[in-house]
């Protein structure tokens, strides 16, 4: 019996040998988890300046108007620069002839098109609502004056779908025999609205179309899969107040002119920016105020309308509102706004600050 127990527990460790001997030497090892998509630093804007917009255009990213909101001044710029990926620098083009703020912008056949804005009256502290339409050509580095927009207006939104541009949203003055009238800062004189105006640039004329349901101003709008998509805005005022901004989601079908309710954003938010990109809807920043908060957002959402899902990026690494953000092929530029919500006396809260996230494999 003694035999019969040694001759087994041999044969056992030599299964063990056996078994350790046919292993590898060494175990794989696990990779390594793979860093996030992250938001790097890129040249900043020649100047600190809020209330801009942006287009690309041939690969180069142009930077429109602004908002000089120093305490006292309160009037517009007319800002064009052009950024250039390749060698990561900004350069002077020619400034917008009439310098306006909140001002909506989209491209269409390597062309920029300018509709509407603030202007500062000459007597009294005010956002003036205007009409004029302009198209820039960068190729020419020129501005060509087009026909007005039937409805002066600015915080709106433009977006290119089959050639002609879209023109939503924003508010004008009160004043029922003329909507073009001074608002004075801070004043409730004013209108917000959800007017949607259609204009065709290859015969230069404008028609109204069905207005979009929810009347809002400070929002993100972008195109994909041939329609528009609405999402969050202020819908009280066109000034930064308390508690008047949504998470609403509204799209808009030019084939039928037809609007009709989307989604909910995860986030309430106005004062938003953001841009499409292979049929996704990236919105970025924006502000809030309620009695308790006085502040600006960092958050990235993606909205994808084939699904009605929404997905997150990394944040930027400086929250703001009233920036300008644009892609360059698979790269997300954000640049410039406010570091904090407008309106505390004595406080400009602009920066020049430009980051780019690389989304390529998304």
């Amino acid at each position: 019996m003694k035999n019969l127990w040694l001759s087994r527990a041999l044969l056992g460790l030599g299964t063990v040998f056996a078994v350790a001997s046919a292993a590898p030497a060494q175990p794989p090892r696990a990779q390594p988890p793979q860093p996030p998509q992250q938001w790097k630093m890129a040249a900043p804007l020649p100047k600190a300046i809020g209330e801009i917009e942006a287009a690309t255009v041939a690969g180069k990213i142009y930077v429109l108007s602004g908002l000089d909101n120093r305490p006292g001044v309160v009037a517009p710029v007319g800002y064009n620069w052009v950024y250039d990926p390749a060698t990561n620098t900004w350069s002077d083009r020619k400034p917008m002839p009439v310098p306006a703020h909140h001002i909506m912008v989209a491209t269409a056949n390597d062309k920029i098109y300018v509709f509407g804005g603030f202007v500062r009256p000459p007597s009294i502290l005010a956002w003036q609502p205007i009409n004029r339409s302009w198209e820039y050509d960068p190729a020419k580095d020129s501005w060509t004056e087009l026909a007005p927009m039937p409805t002066p207006r600015g915080a709106g939104t433009a977006v290119e779908v089959g050639g002609k541009i879209y023109v939503i949203g924003g508010a004008r003055s009160n004043n029922p025999d003329d909507r073009g009238a001074p608002i004075p800062v801070g004043s409730a004189d004013q209108l917000v609205v959800g007017t949607v105006e259609e204009y065709d640039p290859a015969t230069n004329q404008w028609r109204s179309r069905t207005a979009m349901p929810t009347a809002r101003n400070h929002f993100f709008a972008g195109a994909a899969n041939g329609k528009i998509y609405a999402i969050d805005g202020p819908i009280g005022t066109v000034f930064v107040a308390k508690s008047d901004v949504i998470d609403l989601v509204e799209v808009y079908d030019p084939a039928t002119d037809h609007w009709a309710y989307a989604s909910r954003a995860p986030t309430t938010r106005g004062d938003v920016t953001g841009d499409s990109h292979n049929g996704l809807l990236y919105v970025a920043g924006g502000e809030f105020q309620d009695f308790e908060r006085k502040m600006t957002f960092w958050a990235v959402e993606v909205f994808n309308p084939a699904t009605g899902a929404w997905s997150t990026l990394p944040h930027m690494q400086v929250a703001r509102h009233g920036f300008a953000a644009a892609f360059i092929g698979n790269n997300l530029h954000v640049m410039g706004g406010g570091f904090q919500s407008d309106g505390m006396p004595g406080v400009d809260p602009t920066t020049a600050t430009h980051e780019v996230i690389d989304l390529a494999g998304e």
